[in-house]
């Protein structure tokens, strides 16, 4: 299996010191944390991934404590800073899209929406207005549809994690089915403190792969 060029879009399960864009909030460091036994970016799920695929990682786009849509913690007004949609679209402003060929794509996202408090909301699939994307569910449909339209012939990979609320995991799955991307809905994850350890980044990984090779 040969993905090509990847691009990732994630939160803190997708941060590592140094691999991730200047400026950016990160998770994992090399130093370590004591909530968590991750200490070498090979043991992280997207570098086993590449590790085993050959995928070469144009980016890997991960904000630690992001959310998709433009609401974040405390109710904080993220559209122009830290949410998917809104890196997505400067991304795209910047010309990244022109000055690189992507293959696939994998947003990985949704869990700071949910532990945030953050309103579900409706799926909805076109016209959306900015009020519209504070909400989780149609800032699901907007990251989707406007990354397909950004790369229509890349395979796009939609990551549900597990341990988020039931209306948010089945949201992104019905998000991913409507605009015929794949999706992958997380179960028994290892995690600490909220987080993956070594043995649940190995867990996402084998998922991420088994639901690729499909």
């Amino acid at each position: 299996m040969n993905l090509g060029n990847l691009l990732i879009f994630g939160d803190s399960y997708s941060t590592f010191e140094g691999y991730i864009p200047d400026g950016y909030h990160v998770y994992y460091i090399n130093a370590g944390r004591p909530e968590t036994d991750v200490r070498d970016v090979r043991e992280t799920w997207w570098h086993k991934l590449c590790a085993a695929t050959g995928a070469n990682l144009v980016l890997n786009e991960s904000w630690s404590g992001s959310t998709i849509c433009y609401t974040g913690y405390n109710g904080v007004d993220c559209s122009e800073t830290s949410s998917f949609i809104c890196r997505l679209r400067k991304l795209k402003a910047e010309g990244f899209f022109r000055e690189n060929r992507i293959d696939t794509v994998i947003i990985f996202g949704g869990t700071n929406d949910s532990w945030a408090g953050v309103p579900t909301g409706e799926l909805q699939f076109s016209d959306w207005k900015k009020e519209d994307l504070h909400t989780i569910l149609p800032a699901v449909c907007c990251m989707i549809a406007e990354t397909r339209e950004i790369l229509p012939e890349a395979r796009i990979l939609c990551i549900a994690n597990c341990g988020i609320r039931d209306a948010v995991r089945a949201g992104i799955r019905d998000a991913a089915a409507h605009y015929g991307v794949d999706c992958l809905v997380l179960d028994d994850v290892d995690k600490q403190c909220g987080h993956p350890t070594v043995q649940g980044m190995d867990d996402i990984f084998r998922a991420v792969l088994a639901t690729l090779e499909k």
